[in-house]
């Protein structure tokens, strides 16, 4: 009896597990991966954005040229480098994805600037954007508008 409780209950979280993972905002082309592309809010006025997400290529060598959205002027890819106390930032011809290799483009690294952006980005808008990869083609992912997360302070102590 306790047997097949246990079992039952597995199954159920499997089915949880399985659900959750069906609405999970990720997409796919071919062999290449594209995981939670989001952006923070914009201010008015404001005229740029950064784009984030993680690339999973899992077939062969392949790079990410171009990103487009109808949402902004341009999209470029930049990286993003600190020189002591000196940020750099430069845009980059394309992304390299090796066999198996991940990229994330996030905060303080590789990224998409959305440049001349042709309305405030609000948090639960949803963009548009076209990447384009050298092998694999073109595929158009959503581009989910999100708050930050609130991060707990270094020290993990409150200061009052």
């Amino acid at each position: 009896m306790k047997s097949q409780c246990l079992q039952k209950a597995l199954v159920g979280a499997t089915l949880v597990l399985a659900a959750l993972g069906a609405v999970a905002h990720s997409f796919k082309l071919g062999e290449i991966d594209i995981g939670h592309p989001y952006a923070r809010p914009t201010r008015e006025g404001q005229l740029v954005a950064a784009g984030y997400l993680k690339l999973t290529n899992q077939g062969a060598a392949d790079r990410l040229l171009s990103a487009r959205t109808p949402a902004a002027d341009a999209a470029e890819i930049h990286s993003m480098t600190m020189d002591g106390n000196v940020m750099k930032m430069r845009q980059v011809e394309a992304i390299e994805l090796a066999t198996g290799q991940t990229v994330e483009l996030k905060p303080g690294g590789y990224h998409l600037m959305l440049m001349g952006l042709k309305a405030p980005l609000k948090a639960g808008d949803q963009i548009p954007l076209t990447l384009k990869f050298e092998k694999a083609g073109e595929v158009v992912v959503t581009v989910k508008v999100e708050e930050p997360k609130p991060q707990p302070d270094a020290a993990g102590v409150h200061a009052h």
